[in-house]
């Protein structure tokens, strides 16, 4: 048996027990696992007080969720899965935080006046989609007929019973609005946005 295969049966064997709950087999995975992401980790994160606390976060999860733990499948994938996406929720608690969004509005100020186009990319379709959900009513049949129907501002008003200058008002709040959202809830914007804001 080559050491690699060793080596792997020696991890399942572990990884089996972490099901269990056992913790020195969680100790094991940790100080295995742990060394593996630290410098993924540090180049997405470049702060190490921040790192070592979402290293924390990712290994609660990982303790949390032991029983879904697939046997037959990658665990170095299922643990680089879980990390990626914890380092992507601080990210995007970050720069939900007020300040944060000033400082990138005013940096990215350029780019965030023509994210029109960035919006209404199919990969951004959910997000677009959640971002309409969350406008009123009103506002959001006026977004809906204007810039997703096509209509004009002066078929939408006569389809709402409203003045043509009130649905142009609405739809430029509505779509200020869905632009921030989509801005600031995409992942790899988000992600883009923070490494520079760090090396600032």
């Amino acid at each position: 048996m080559s050491p690699d295969n060793l080596h792997d049966k020696e991890e399942l064997k572990y990884l089996e027990d972490l099901k269990n709950g056992h913790r020195y087999a969680f100790d094991f995975i940790y100080a295995r696992y742990s060394k593996m992401l630290l410098p993924k980790m540090q180049r997405m994160v470049k702060l190490n007080e921040v790192v070592d606390e979402l290293m924390q976060d990712v290994f609660l999860k990982v303790w949390l969720n032991k029983v879904e733990i697939d046997l037959d499948k990658s665990f170095k994938g299922w643990i680089f899965t879980i990390a990626q996406n914890t380092i992507y929720g601080y990210y995007r608690k970050l720069a939900l935080d007020v300040k944060m969004q000033k400082h990138l509005l005013e940096t990215f100020a350029e780019f965030y006046d023509q994210t029109e186009d960035y919006i209404f990319n199919k990969e951004r379709i959910e997000l677009l989609n959640q971002a309409i959900e969350k406008l009123p009513a009103q506002r959001k049949e006026i977004f809906k007929l204007c810039r997703i129907e096509g209509k004009s501002y002066q078929e939408a008003a006569e389809i709402l019973s409203l003045s043509p200058s009130t649905v142009s008002n609405q739809l430029v709040n509505a779509t200020k609005y869905i632009k921030r959202y989509v801005f600031f809830h995409s992942q790899e914007f988000i992600i883009f946005c923070i490494a520079a804001y760090l090396k600032s």
